[in-house]
């Protein structure tokens, strides 16, 4: 986990040695009134701080402690969801009551949504928030949140709200170009579609494929100043993409061949790029190389 600080406040992993503090930020019963649980209770809020102590779950998530000048002053997770189907990660913020109105809350939670949507790179972060909780529903608000719906979460009834990552810096497109347009046709187009892009556009020079909002152009040019493509030199040396899974990585190495791939480093496959590295690095006719890069997952024969 991550130590995350703001112009005002640190947010650092939860530990043992905390727990009196955090105890301490629920013992206002006020700090319960949206809790199936009295919190107020410190027997109740102990047995709290062992849940989140014992949490284990993906590398950059977990739970911190909100401190302000050296003091405790809330506590914050950013961590797979325990009421929501898939895992999916979700993120709660509390602040004492006596720091209540001081925009403290929103400064942690827009900490730790920067951290999972930009550091972490997740497609979306979660939140659930009680449906009389107003103030915590405007600190989502703030941060870009939206509400698309409502379920009985947690004992009873919250908001379900997402917030997904600006397009701001993301990439828009991205063009190669190529000495033979069928050639890259043939093996773009097909490691492409295996990942899910879509034929975008196609002209008598070009062709592109799109996924989401980005999409991939390789044409052939008439101002082209050299007949093939060396990735040693300065320029583009390759692009990387995701795939879901090992399994799927495999499967794609294995295919690849009869679609105008080969494999790079292959006395090294699957961790060329490290031991906790699982990719496939190919290279086409043309030159141009590609690496796969597992998202998650066990090897097929694991």
């Amino acid at each position: 986990m991550t130590l995350l600080a703001t112009a005002r406040l640190t947010l650092r992993p939860l530990t043992e040695a905390d727990r009196e503090a955090v105890v301490k930020v629920f013992a206002d019963p006020a700090m319960s009134r949206y809790f199936a649980a009295d919190f107020s209770d410190p027997a109740v809020a102990s047995e709290m701080v062992d849940r989140r102590l014992a949490h284990r779950g993906p590398a950059g998530q977990g739970h911190w402690v909100i401190e302000r000048d050296g003091e405790v002053v809330g506590v914050a997770h950013l961590r797979p969801s325990w009421e929501l189907p898939g895992e999916v990660p979700e993120l709660g913020y509390y602040v004492a009551s006596a720091h209540a109105g001081q925009g403290l809350a929103t400064e942690a939670a827009r900490a730790l949504l920067d951290h999972g949507l930009g550091t972490l790179g997740l497609p979306a972060v979660w939140a659930l928030v009680h449906e009389r909780n107003a103030a915590s529903r405007k600190v989502a608000e703030r941060l870009g949140f939206l509400d698309v719906g409502s379920g009985v979460h947690y004992g009873d009834r919250h908001r379900v709200l997402v917030a997904l990552p600006s397009v701001h810096g993301r990439p828009h497109h991205i063009e190669l170009w190529v000495p033979d347009l069928a050639e890259a046709s043939r093996s773009w187009g097909w490691l492409l579609g295996e990942l899910g892009w879509r034929e975008f556009q196609r002209w008598p020079a070009g062709v592109s494929w799109r996924l989401g909002g980005t999409y991939l152009v390789v044409e052939e040019s008439p101002a082209l100043s050299a007949a093939g493509h060396e990735r040693t030199r300065p320029g583009l040396n390759h692009l990387a993409l995701h795939v879901g899974t090992r399994a799927e990585v495999d499967e794609l190495a294995a295919r690849a061949g009869g679609h105008g791939w080969r494999p790079l480093f292959a006395e090294k496959y699957p961790h060329a790029g490290g031991p906790a590295h699982y990719a496939a690095y190919l290279e086409n006719e043309a030159g141009f190389e590609v690496e796969l890069v597992a998202a998650e997952g066990p090897a097929a024969a694991e």
